[in-house]
């Protein structure tokens, strides 16, 4: 049972939000690379004005010459306008934003010429997913820098990997080619939203040994999403969304068992 903040906890916890900013060293102030990149959010309300095709191009370009493991290139996209996907998928693009980009690992393009994992179906999944990962987070940066905004998602509108089986049957994906997210495109409307609870650095970092992080800090972080959640969704909660999520997430694990052997050929 997630405890249920109370008003004091929940206006302290929302403060803090508020006040939660990227922390860049005074001498790199001036770097736009690092504040295009540290100051990215996602975003879910979208403006009606399209996105060019230059700049959706230079964003695709971004994910093409992404680093990935041995060069594989282990990825795939497909790339949805608006309109093409309100055709295909008979709704919205979620959020209504402009542009979509469903990331793919894809270790079958590969097979064509080379068969790099004959018969290890957990490392090819692995370097895939971490290649197209690479990939997509190059195409956030690339939108961020050209002024469009983006989020990433994995389940709303049945856009992600907690969706793959009803991806891979309406997508007619082979074996060895697995939806990972969307990342939907749009120039935001309205003011961008604030900086989600981080952990602070010392939590997440460590030399030589793992050192496990303060529970005192854990705890707050966690206070910080019950009430950001809250906020922005008056009318659900935290532990609703995490219940439906547990469900998706049980059924996606027999999906993406079932996927991988079938990509390495197991019966």
């Amino acid at each position: 049972m997630i405890k249920r903040l109370g008003p004091i906890e929940f206006s302290r916890s929302l403060m803090h939000i508020l006040r939660g900013h990227p922390n860049i060293p005074e001498s790199l102030e001036g770097n736009a690379l690092l504040r295009t990149i540290l100051h990215r959010r996602s975003v879910r309300r979208f403006a009606d004005t399209p996105i060019p095709d230059d700049i959706f191009q230079a964003i695709l370009e971004a994910a093409r010459v992404a680093p990935s493991t041995v060069n594989l290139q282990t990825w795939s996209f497909a790339l949805f306008t608006s309109d093409g996907w309100q055709e295909w998928f008979g709704r919205p693009i979620p959020f209504r934003a402009q542009r979509a980009v469903i990331v793919l690992a894809d270790t079958h393009r590969a097979r064509a010429v080379l068969d790099v994992f004959p018969s290890s179906p957990l490392v090819e999944y692995t370097i895939g997913v971490m290649n197209a990962s690479l990939a997509a987070m190059a195409m956030n940066f690339a939108a961020e820098a050209l002024g469009v905004s983006s989020v990433m998602l994995s389940e709303t509108g049945r856009s992600g990997f907690l969706d793959a089986e009803y991806l891979v049957e309406k997508l007619a994906l082979p074996p060895g080619v697995i939806p990972l997210m969307t990342i939907v495109f749009g120039y935001p409307r309205g003011a961008l939203p604030p900086m989600p609870p981080r952990l602070p650095l010392e939590t997440i970092t460590f030399t030589g040994a793992y050192r496990e992080a303060e529970r005192v800090v854990m705890e707050a972080w966690f206070d910080e999403m019950i009430a950001g959640y809250k906020a922005s969704r008056p009318t659900s909660s935290f532990e609703a969304q995490l219940r439906i999520y547990q469900d998706k997430l049980a059924q996606a694990e027999g999906v993406l068992q079932k996927l991988l052997f079938a990509a390495d050929g197991a019966p």
